[in-house]
């Protein structure tokens, strides 16, 4: 997300946000009711708008992307529930309820942090990951991501089990600084 805020024509920075979002936004849309081929068109629909609203997007920060995000969907949803609702002539429309619904636009807003809190996540990894002798993240990825016991990781590593402890903490807390860091610097 940041990286297609700071560089809009970045073909790679776009691959990446709507391998992030596109699901997030379509799988809002089934679960608030709408058949796949209606999620699919939202889900187009959004994206198509932000691309163009990135142009002009310019960082406030006092406000907050995600917020920003999370309203350009919910105009796009509204914008296809008008749409549906004069094409059918069904008045009013499922997804005009769905537009309505106070817990289906708390349901959004939550997907969308929790999407931004992975990116967030994987960023700092990225960060923390480079800064890291290659052992030290390898004892921190076995026992933080692949949940292994530290015996199995000292083992595997041909570390002591105290080292390894170690290692994972060290780079928990530089991922922890590394996250408030970027929280601070773009949020």
């Amino acid at each position: 997300m940041m990286r297609v805020h700071k560089y809009p024509a970045d073909a790679g920075a776009w691959d990446e946000f709507v391998a992030r979002y596109q699901p997030t936004i379509r799988a809002w849309c089934l679960k608030w009711g709408s058949q796949p081929s209606d999620a699919d068109d939202v889900a187009q629909d959004v994206l198509l708008k932000l691309l163009t609203a990135m142009k002009k997007f310019e960082y406030d920060p006092g406000r907050s992307f995600r917020a920003w995000l999370k309203v350009v969907t919910q105009n796009a949803w509204n914008d296809f529930a008008t749409s549906h609702r004069l094409r059918s002539g069904e008045y009013p429309s499922r997804f005009e309820e769905i537009a309505d619904s106070g817990d289906a636009l708390a349901d959004l807003e939550e997907k969308m942090e929790n999407a931004f809190h992975r990116d967030l996540l994987e960023l700092a990894m990225r960060r923390v990951e480079r800064r890291v002798k290659p052992l030290t993240w390898h004892a921190f990825r076995l026992m933080a991501i692949e949940n292994r016991q530290a015996a199995e990781a000292a083992a595997e590593l041909h570390m002591q089990i105290a080292n390894v402890f170690v290692a994972k903490h060290r780079v928990q807390k530089m991922l922890e600084e590394e996250i408030q860091s970027l929280r601070e610097r773009h949020l």
